[in-house]
């Protein structure tokens, strides 16, 4: 009997210390572009991180759905996007070995971008979970629960903050986080643009496929997919520009082709007119009918890919058989355009865009920027409103920190498509390169929390701001100021207090903003900056005449309890910039601002007004 007692006490406490939970300070949900670089910011900041993900690949529609061109920012080297693409100029001999369509100025092989973020991703406070997929998740306390399936086996974990990383917000559907999915009603955001009533209709989705080219005289033509209509593509080479006309036709299969052009003579096809986008609203769905479901947009691919091989006479492309570790030869996952959609601490729409140094001040907790048009994808649903998305015209934009925050859920960070913007505004945010950013965002601000010890909605925002501007992030667009500038990070910090504003420009498909860092400013318009964020200001009466060493001494003085001297001024400026000439721009004031005055310090709500304490 004394052994049957020490077997069932041995059996017990193994049993207990097999089901004993790793420990970790943040877990992140889905290995997708959002998620990845969540996960290297984290982790470069000292924080404990877990990153799970379904499949064997980093970077999502980057890389697992093919989606391999990126979209926007081509000008804004901002933060671990401009490191990746870094790797990509790297890696196959220079900016211009990317440049090999005309959709992007960035093209590459989808396995080599997994690659390059694996490579990225080799950091002592990162561990990466692959082939996992997550089970439960439970708020306990202040700390989450979580049990995982690897190789067949539960483990289970603990962290003190969690990111939903997902490509649908599947995590926060699970904790039943308030969100939104489909159209918005104008009544509900106040944008003019959106239907008078809200609907479930979500955009169209694509399965990519990755071609190579075989050489002349190869015949990969695949079998006749069942279904097959040559009718349904018979558009498909009008590669005219919805932003310039969007009934123009212009009929070109050739530069169809090229649309998506990689390097080593493959062919990302993703392509909208009569191509291989379907609606598939599958968002809601289980996985398993997700699974079901996504075999008639396969198909669908399939379809295109003969009408490319047979009618329009390539049989030479055929589905790259070194890109994916798939039987079918296509990407693991589909390309979702959209997602579930939070319910954040501030909520961004259309109209913060259009106007965005004046309908709020949510450009004052800039966390990541955008330059991409709003460009929905509805032509696969007849019942979809006709809304030209892609005439509604903005500047480049920032992306409110509130945004990734849920309203009323303590110890979770949005990040992916699902941080809290309207649907219209999704149409931008949505491109790959501002979901990076958003990832790296969320990453900082995860690590900021921590190091805190505070709620994500409790952090002070200039930390987190700060975190990112030393990762050479933007927090404004400006276009015109880059990170390898001396005055980069001064012209950021005194952007995000308002005294000294851009001026944004809709253009084509690379929106902007400028700062003009070379131009001088009138007295009158420093001043009524200076007003907008020192409620005290001493008026000064400012005349119509350039900023001069001696009135900015003045403004200084007006507004703290030292007196700033022109001599002070003088003398700083001929230590750092000695070639500066009388007459200040607005580089130069940006930099005397922030060394004199630090306005960058004074604490901001998740609105961006100021915190006065």
């Amino acid at each position: 009997m004394k052994y049957f007692y020490f077997f069932l006490f041995y059996f017990i406490a193994y049993n207990a210390f097999a089901q004993k939970p790793f420990a970790a300070e943040l877990i992140i949900f889905g290995g997708g572009a959002s998620g990845t670089t969540a996960a290297i910011e984290a982790a470069r900041n000292g924080v404990k991180t877990i990153l799970i993900e379904e499949t064997d690949w980093l970077g999502g529609m980057l890389t697992a759905a093919g989606v391999s061109a990126i979209d926007g920012n081509h000008n804004l080297k901002s933060g671990l996007w401009a490191e990746f693409r870094q790797k990509l100029y790297t890696h196959y001999g220079g900016a211009e070995k990317v440049e090999t369509g005309w959709v992007s100025n960035t093209l590459f092989e989808p396995s080599v971008g997994n690659k390059l973020l694996k490579e990225m991703a080799q950091l002592p406070n990162l561990q990466i979970l692959y082939q996992t997929e997550w089970k439960t998740i439970k708020r306990t306390g202040n700390k989450w629960d979580i049990s995982v399936v690897q190789n067949n086996k539960t483990v289970f974990f603990t962290a003190k903050l969690i990111i939903d990383a997902t490509e649908t917000g599947d995590v926060l559907a699970y904790l039943k986080v308030p969100y939104h999915l489909g159209m918005d009603s104008k009544l509900t955001t106040k944008e003019s643009f959106a239907p008078d009533l809200a609907n479930n209709i979500v955009q169209d989705i694509t399965y990519v496929v990755t071609l190579k080219d075989y050489g002349k005289g190869a015949n990969k033509t695949i079998p006749k997919p069942s279904g097959y209509d040559p009718k349904v593509f018979r558009c498909a080479c009008n590669v005219a520009d919805p932003a310039v006309d969007s009934k123009a036709v212009l009929n070109d299969c050739a530069k169809m082709l090229t649309y998506g052009k990689l390097p080593n003579d493959k062919y990302m096809i993703n392509w909208p007119n009569c191509g291989n986008d379907i609606y598939l609203n599958i968002v809601e769905l289980s996985k398993n009918d997700r699974h079901a479901a996504l075999k008639e947009a396969k198909l669908h691919s399939l379809r295109f890919i003969y009408y490319i091989q047979t009618v329009l006479g390539h049989p030479n492309l055929g589905l790259a058989d070194d890109e994916y570790p798939t039987m079918d030869q296509l990407p693991m996952i589909p390309y979702h355009r959209e997602s579930r959609r939070i319910e954040g601490v501030v909520n961004l729409t259309v109209n913060d865009l259009i106007e965005p140094f004046h309908n709020s001040k949510l450009y004052r907790t800039g966390i990541a920027v955008g330059d991409y048009p709003i460009d929905h994808h509805h032509a696969k649903n007849k019942d979809a409103p006709k809304i030209e998305f892609i005439n509604m015209k903005i500047p480049s934009y920032s992306i409110p920190i509130g945004a990734l925050i849920p309203e009323n859920t303590k110890g979770i960070l949005i990040a992916e498509k699902s941080i809290a913007v309207s649907n219209i505004v999704a149409g931008t945010t949505r491109l790959q390169s501002v979901v990076m950013l958003i990832g790296q965002a969320a990453g900082a601000l995860a690590a900021t929390a921590i190091a805190q010890q505070v709620d994500p909605s409790e952090v002070d925002i200039r930390l987190v701001q700060k975190e990112l501007l030393a990762a050479n992030a933007y927090l404004l667009p400006y276009i015109d100021v880059k990170p390898t500038d001396k005055y980069f990070k001064e012209i950021q910090k005194i952007g995000a207090t308002g005294i000294l504003k851009g001026t944004g420009l809709p253009y084509k498909w690379a929106n902007q903003t400028w700062f003009y860092p070379q131009m001088p400013i009138s007295e009158i318009e420093l001043t009524k900056g200076f007003k907008s964020f020192y409620i005290n200001l001493i008026d000064l009466q400012p005349s119509g005449k350039l900023v001069d060493v001696d009135f900015f001494a003045k403004l200084c003085s007006s507004v703290t309890s030292v007196k700033v001297t022109t001599t002070q001024i003088e003398n700083y400026l001929s230590q750092n910039y000695p070639q500066q000439e009388a007459t200040l721009t607005r580089a130069y004031l940006a930099v005397l601002i922030n060394h004199f005055l630090n306005p960058f310090d004074q604490k901001i709500d998740f609105k961006g007004e100021l915190v006065h304490q």
